[in-house]
C-alpha cells in the first residue's frame, strides 16, 4: 500500500498554493446559494456533488458542503465517483493511507475498507483522476478530523454498489459523498432541459430497472448505487442547486451541467 496519494489537478483544477485555496473554499462556501426553505432541520445522511473545475462547478458543490458547517460528529466520509481516465471493473480504493491536497491531508479508513473485501485497489485508477480529490478540499476544510473511504466506480451494477454503500452506511458519524456532473457539452438550452430531467429522476427515484445513463450524469453508477439504497431506507431527497458552466464561468455554446443533492434519513433514523 502507498503511504501517500498527491494530489494530481492541484492548479488545474483549483488553486495549487495553500493559503489561496484556503480562501478560494471559504469564500464558495459563504457565498453558497441559501438552503431551500422545507429542508429538513438535521444533517444530511448523502450529498451528491459536481466535480470540474471550482471556478465551474465550484459554487454549485458549495451549496451542498455548507450543509456540513458545524457536523463535528461526523467521522467518516464515504466518497464515491467515476473512474474517468482508467477502465475500471467494480469498485476500486486507491491503495493508499492518506490523500494529500494542498490543504493537508486526509486519512484513508483503512479498516472500513477491509471490511468491503469486493473492493480491490488501483493505484492507476486513483492516481490521475479528479473526480474525488476536488472533493476534498471542502471536506478538509468542514471535516478536518473525518476519514475518507475512496472509491472509484466503473461497470458494476446497480445493486452491487448499493450493497457496497449499505455495508459502509454507518450511523450519523457517516456521510455519503457521490461525485458527479450531469449533462455534457450540450448548447446551454438544451442542457437545461436534460438536466432538469435528470434533476427530477434523481429526486423521484425510478424502479430499479430505470436508471441514469452516463449521458444523464457521468457519476451515474454512485448515484444509482445511492438510490437503489434511497428507495430502500425511505431516503428524503431535495434539490439545493442546479446550473451549469454557462451559469459560471463559461460560454453557453457547449456546457456542462451541475446538480446538488442531498439526502436525509428520517428523523428517528438519524
Amino acid at each position: 500500500m502507498l503511504t501517500v496519494r498527491p494530489p494530481a489537478v492541484a492548479g488545474m483544477f483549483y488553486p495549487h498554493k495553500p493559503e489561496v485555496l484556503v480562501e478560494t473554499v471559504t469564500h464558495l462556501l459563504a457565498d453558497a446559494r441559501p438552503s431551500p426553505s422545507d429542508l429538513p432541520q438535521r444533517w444530511p445522511k448523502a450529498l451528491i456533488v459536481p466535480h470540474a473545475g471550482y471556478v465551474y462547478s465550484g459554487p454549485i458543490a458549495a451549496s451542498a458542503y455548507s450543509l456540513l458547517q458545524g457536523a463535528h460528529h461526523i467521522e467518516r466520509v464515504v466518497l464515491i465517483g467515476p473512474a474517468h481516465r482508467v477502465a475500471v471493473h467494480g469498485v476500486v480504493s486507491p491503495g493508499a493511507a492518506v490523500l494529500r491536497t494542498p490543504m493537508g491531508d486526509s486519512e484513508v479508513d483503512v479498516g472500513a475498507l477491509q471490511t468491503v473485501p469486493q473492493v480491490v485497489a488501483s493505484v492507476r485508477a486513483h492516481a490521475h483522476e479528479h473526480a474525488l480529490e476536488v472533493q476534498l478540499p471542502f471536506l478538509q476544510k468542514l471535516l478536518p478530523h473525518a476519514k475518507v473511504v475512496p472509491l472509484l466506480a466503473g461497470l458494476a451494477d446497480v445493486a452491487e454498489v448499493g450493497q457496497l454503500l449499505e455495508s459502509l452506511w454507518g450511523g450519523p458519524e457517516t456521510l455519503i459523498v457521490v461525485s458527479s456532473d450531469l449533462s455534457h457539452y450540450l448548447p446551454y438550452p438544451q442542457g437545461q432541459l436534460e438536466d432538469r430531467n435528470t434533476a427530477q429522476a434523481i429526486l423521484h427515484p425510478p424502479t430499479e430497472d430505470e436508471v441514469l445513463s452516463p449521458e444523464q450524469a457521468c457519476g451515474c453508477v454512485g448515484i444509482n448505487g445511492l438510490l437503489w439504497v434511497a428507495r430502500r431506507r425511505k431516503l428524503r431527497l431535495h434539490l439545493l442547486d442546479l446550473r451549469s458552466s454557462g451559469d459560471t464561468a463559461g460560454d453557453k455554446a457547449h456546457v456542462v451541467g451541475y446538480g446538488a443533492f442531498a439526502l436525509f434519513e428520517d428523523a428517528h433514523a438519524s
